[in-house]
């Protein structure tokens, strides 16, 4: 079966290379659970900042019989530090290196996706 993917870009240009990466790692969620109804896949930046990059967010929403189950996926700060404290201790965010491109935080979300689906599969084994 194929599965139907939407796709939603927000303040990210799409590109066809973005869109087949998503389609192919949406298409390897079918061997973790196979009767997957829907999946809607968000793309964003969560951030602008001047020092570390573009950080992306990727969201996945899955939608099983009875149920949806929602992946979110975005970029951590080293810093705890937020708002005015952090410029005026001229703090420097540092983003994880795996949300620096969009590719890398689609796969991210992606594996994560899968290890809920996986989990969801058995769980509904055991009914």
């Amino acid at each position: 079966m194929v599965l139907p993917v939407q796709v939603t870009y927000r303040k990210v240009r799409r590109t066809e290379a973005l869109d087949r990466v998503i389609h192919e790692e949406a298409a390897k969620l079918e061997r973790f659970f196979e009767r997957i109804v829907s999946c809607r896949v968000l793309i964003e930046l969560a951030h602008r900042h001047r020092r570390s990059g573009v950080p992306f967010h990727v969201r996945i929403d899955l939608g099983v019989p009875g149920d949806e189950l929602v992946i979110s996926n975005e970029p951590t700060l080293h810093s705890t530090l937020l708002g005015r404290e952090a410029e005026a201790a001229e703090k420097s965010f540092e983003l994880d290196v795996d949300h620096k491109t969009a590719d890398r935080a689609v796969r991210d979300a992606f594996r994560k996706a899968q290890r809920r689906l996986g989990d969801y599969a058995r769980r509904k084994a055991k009914l």
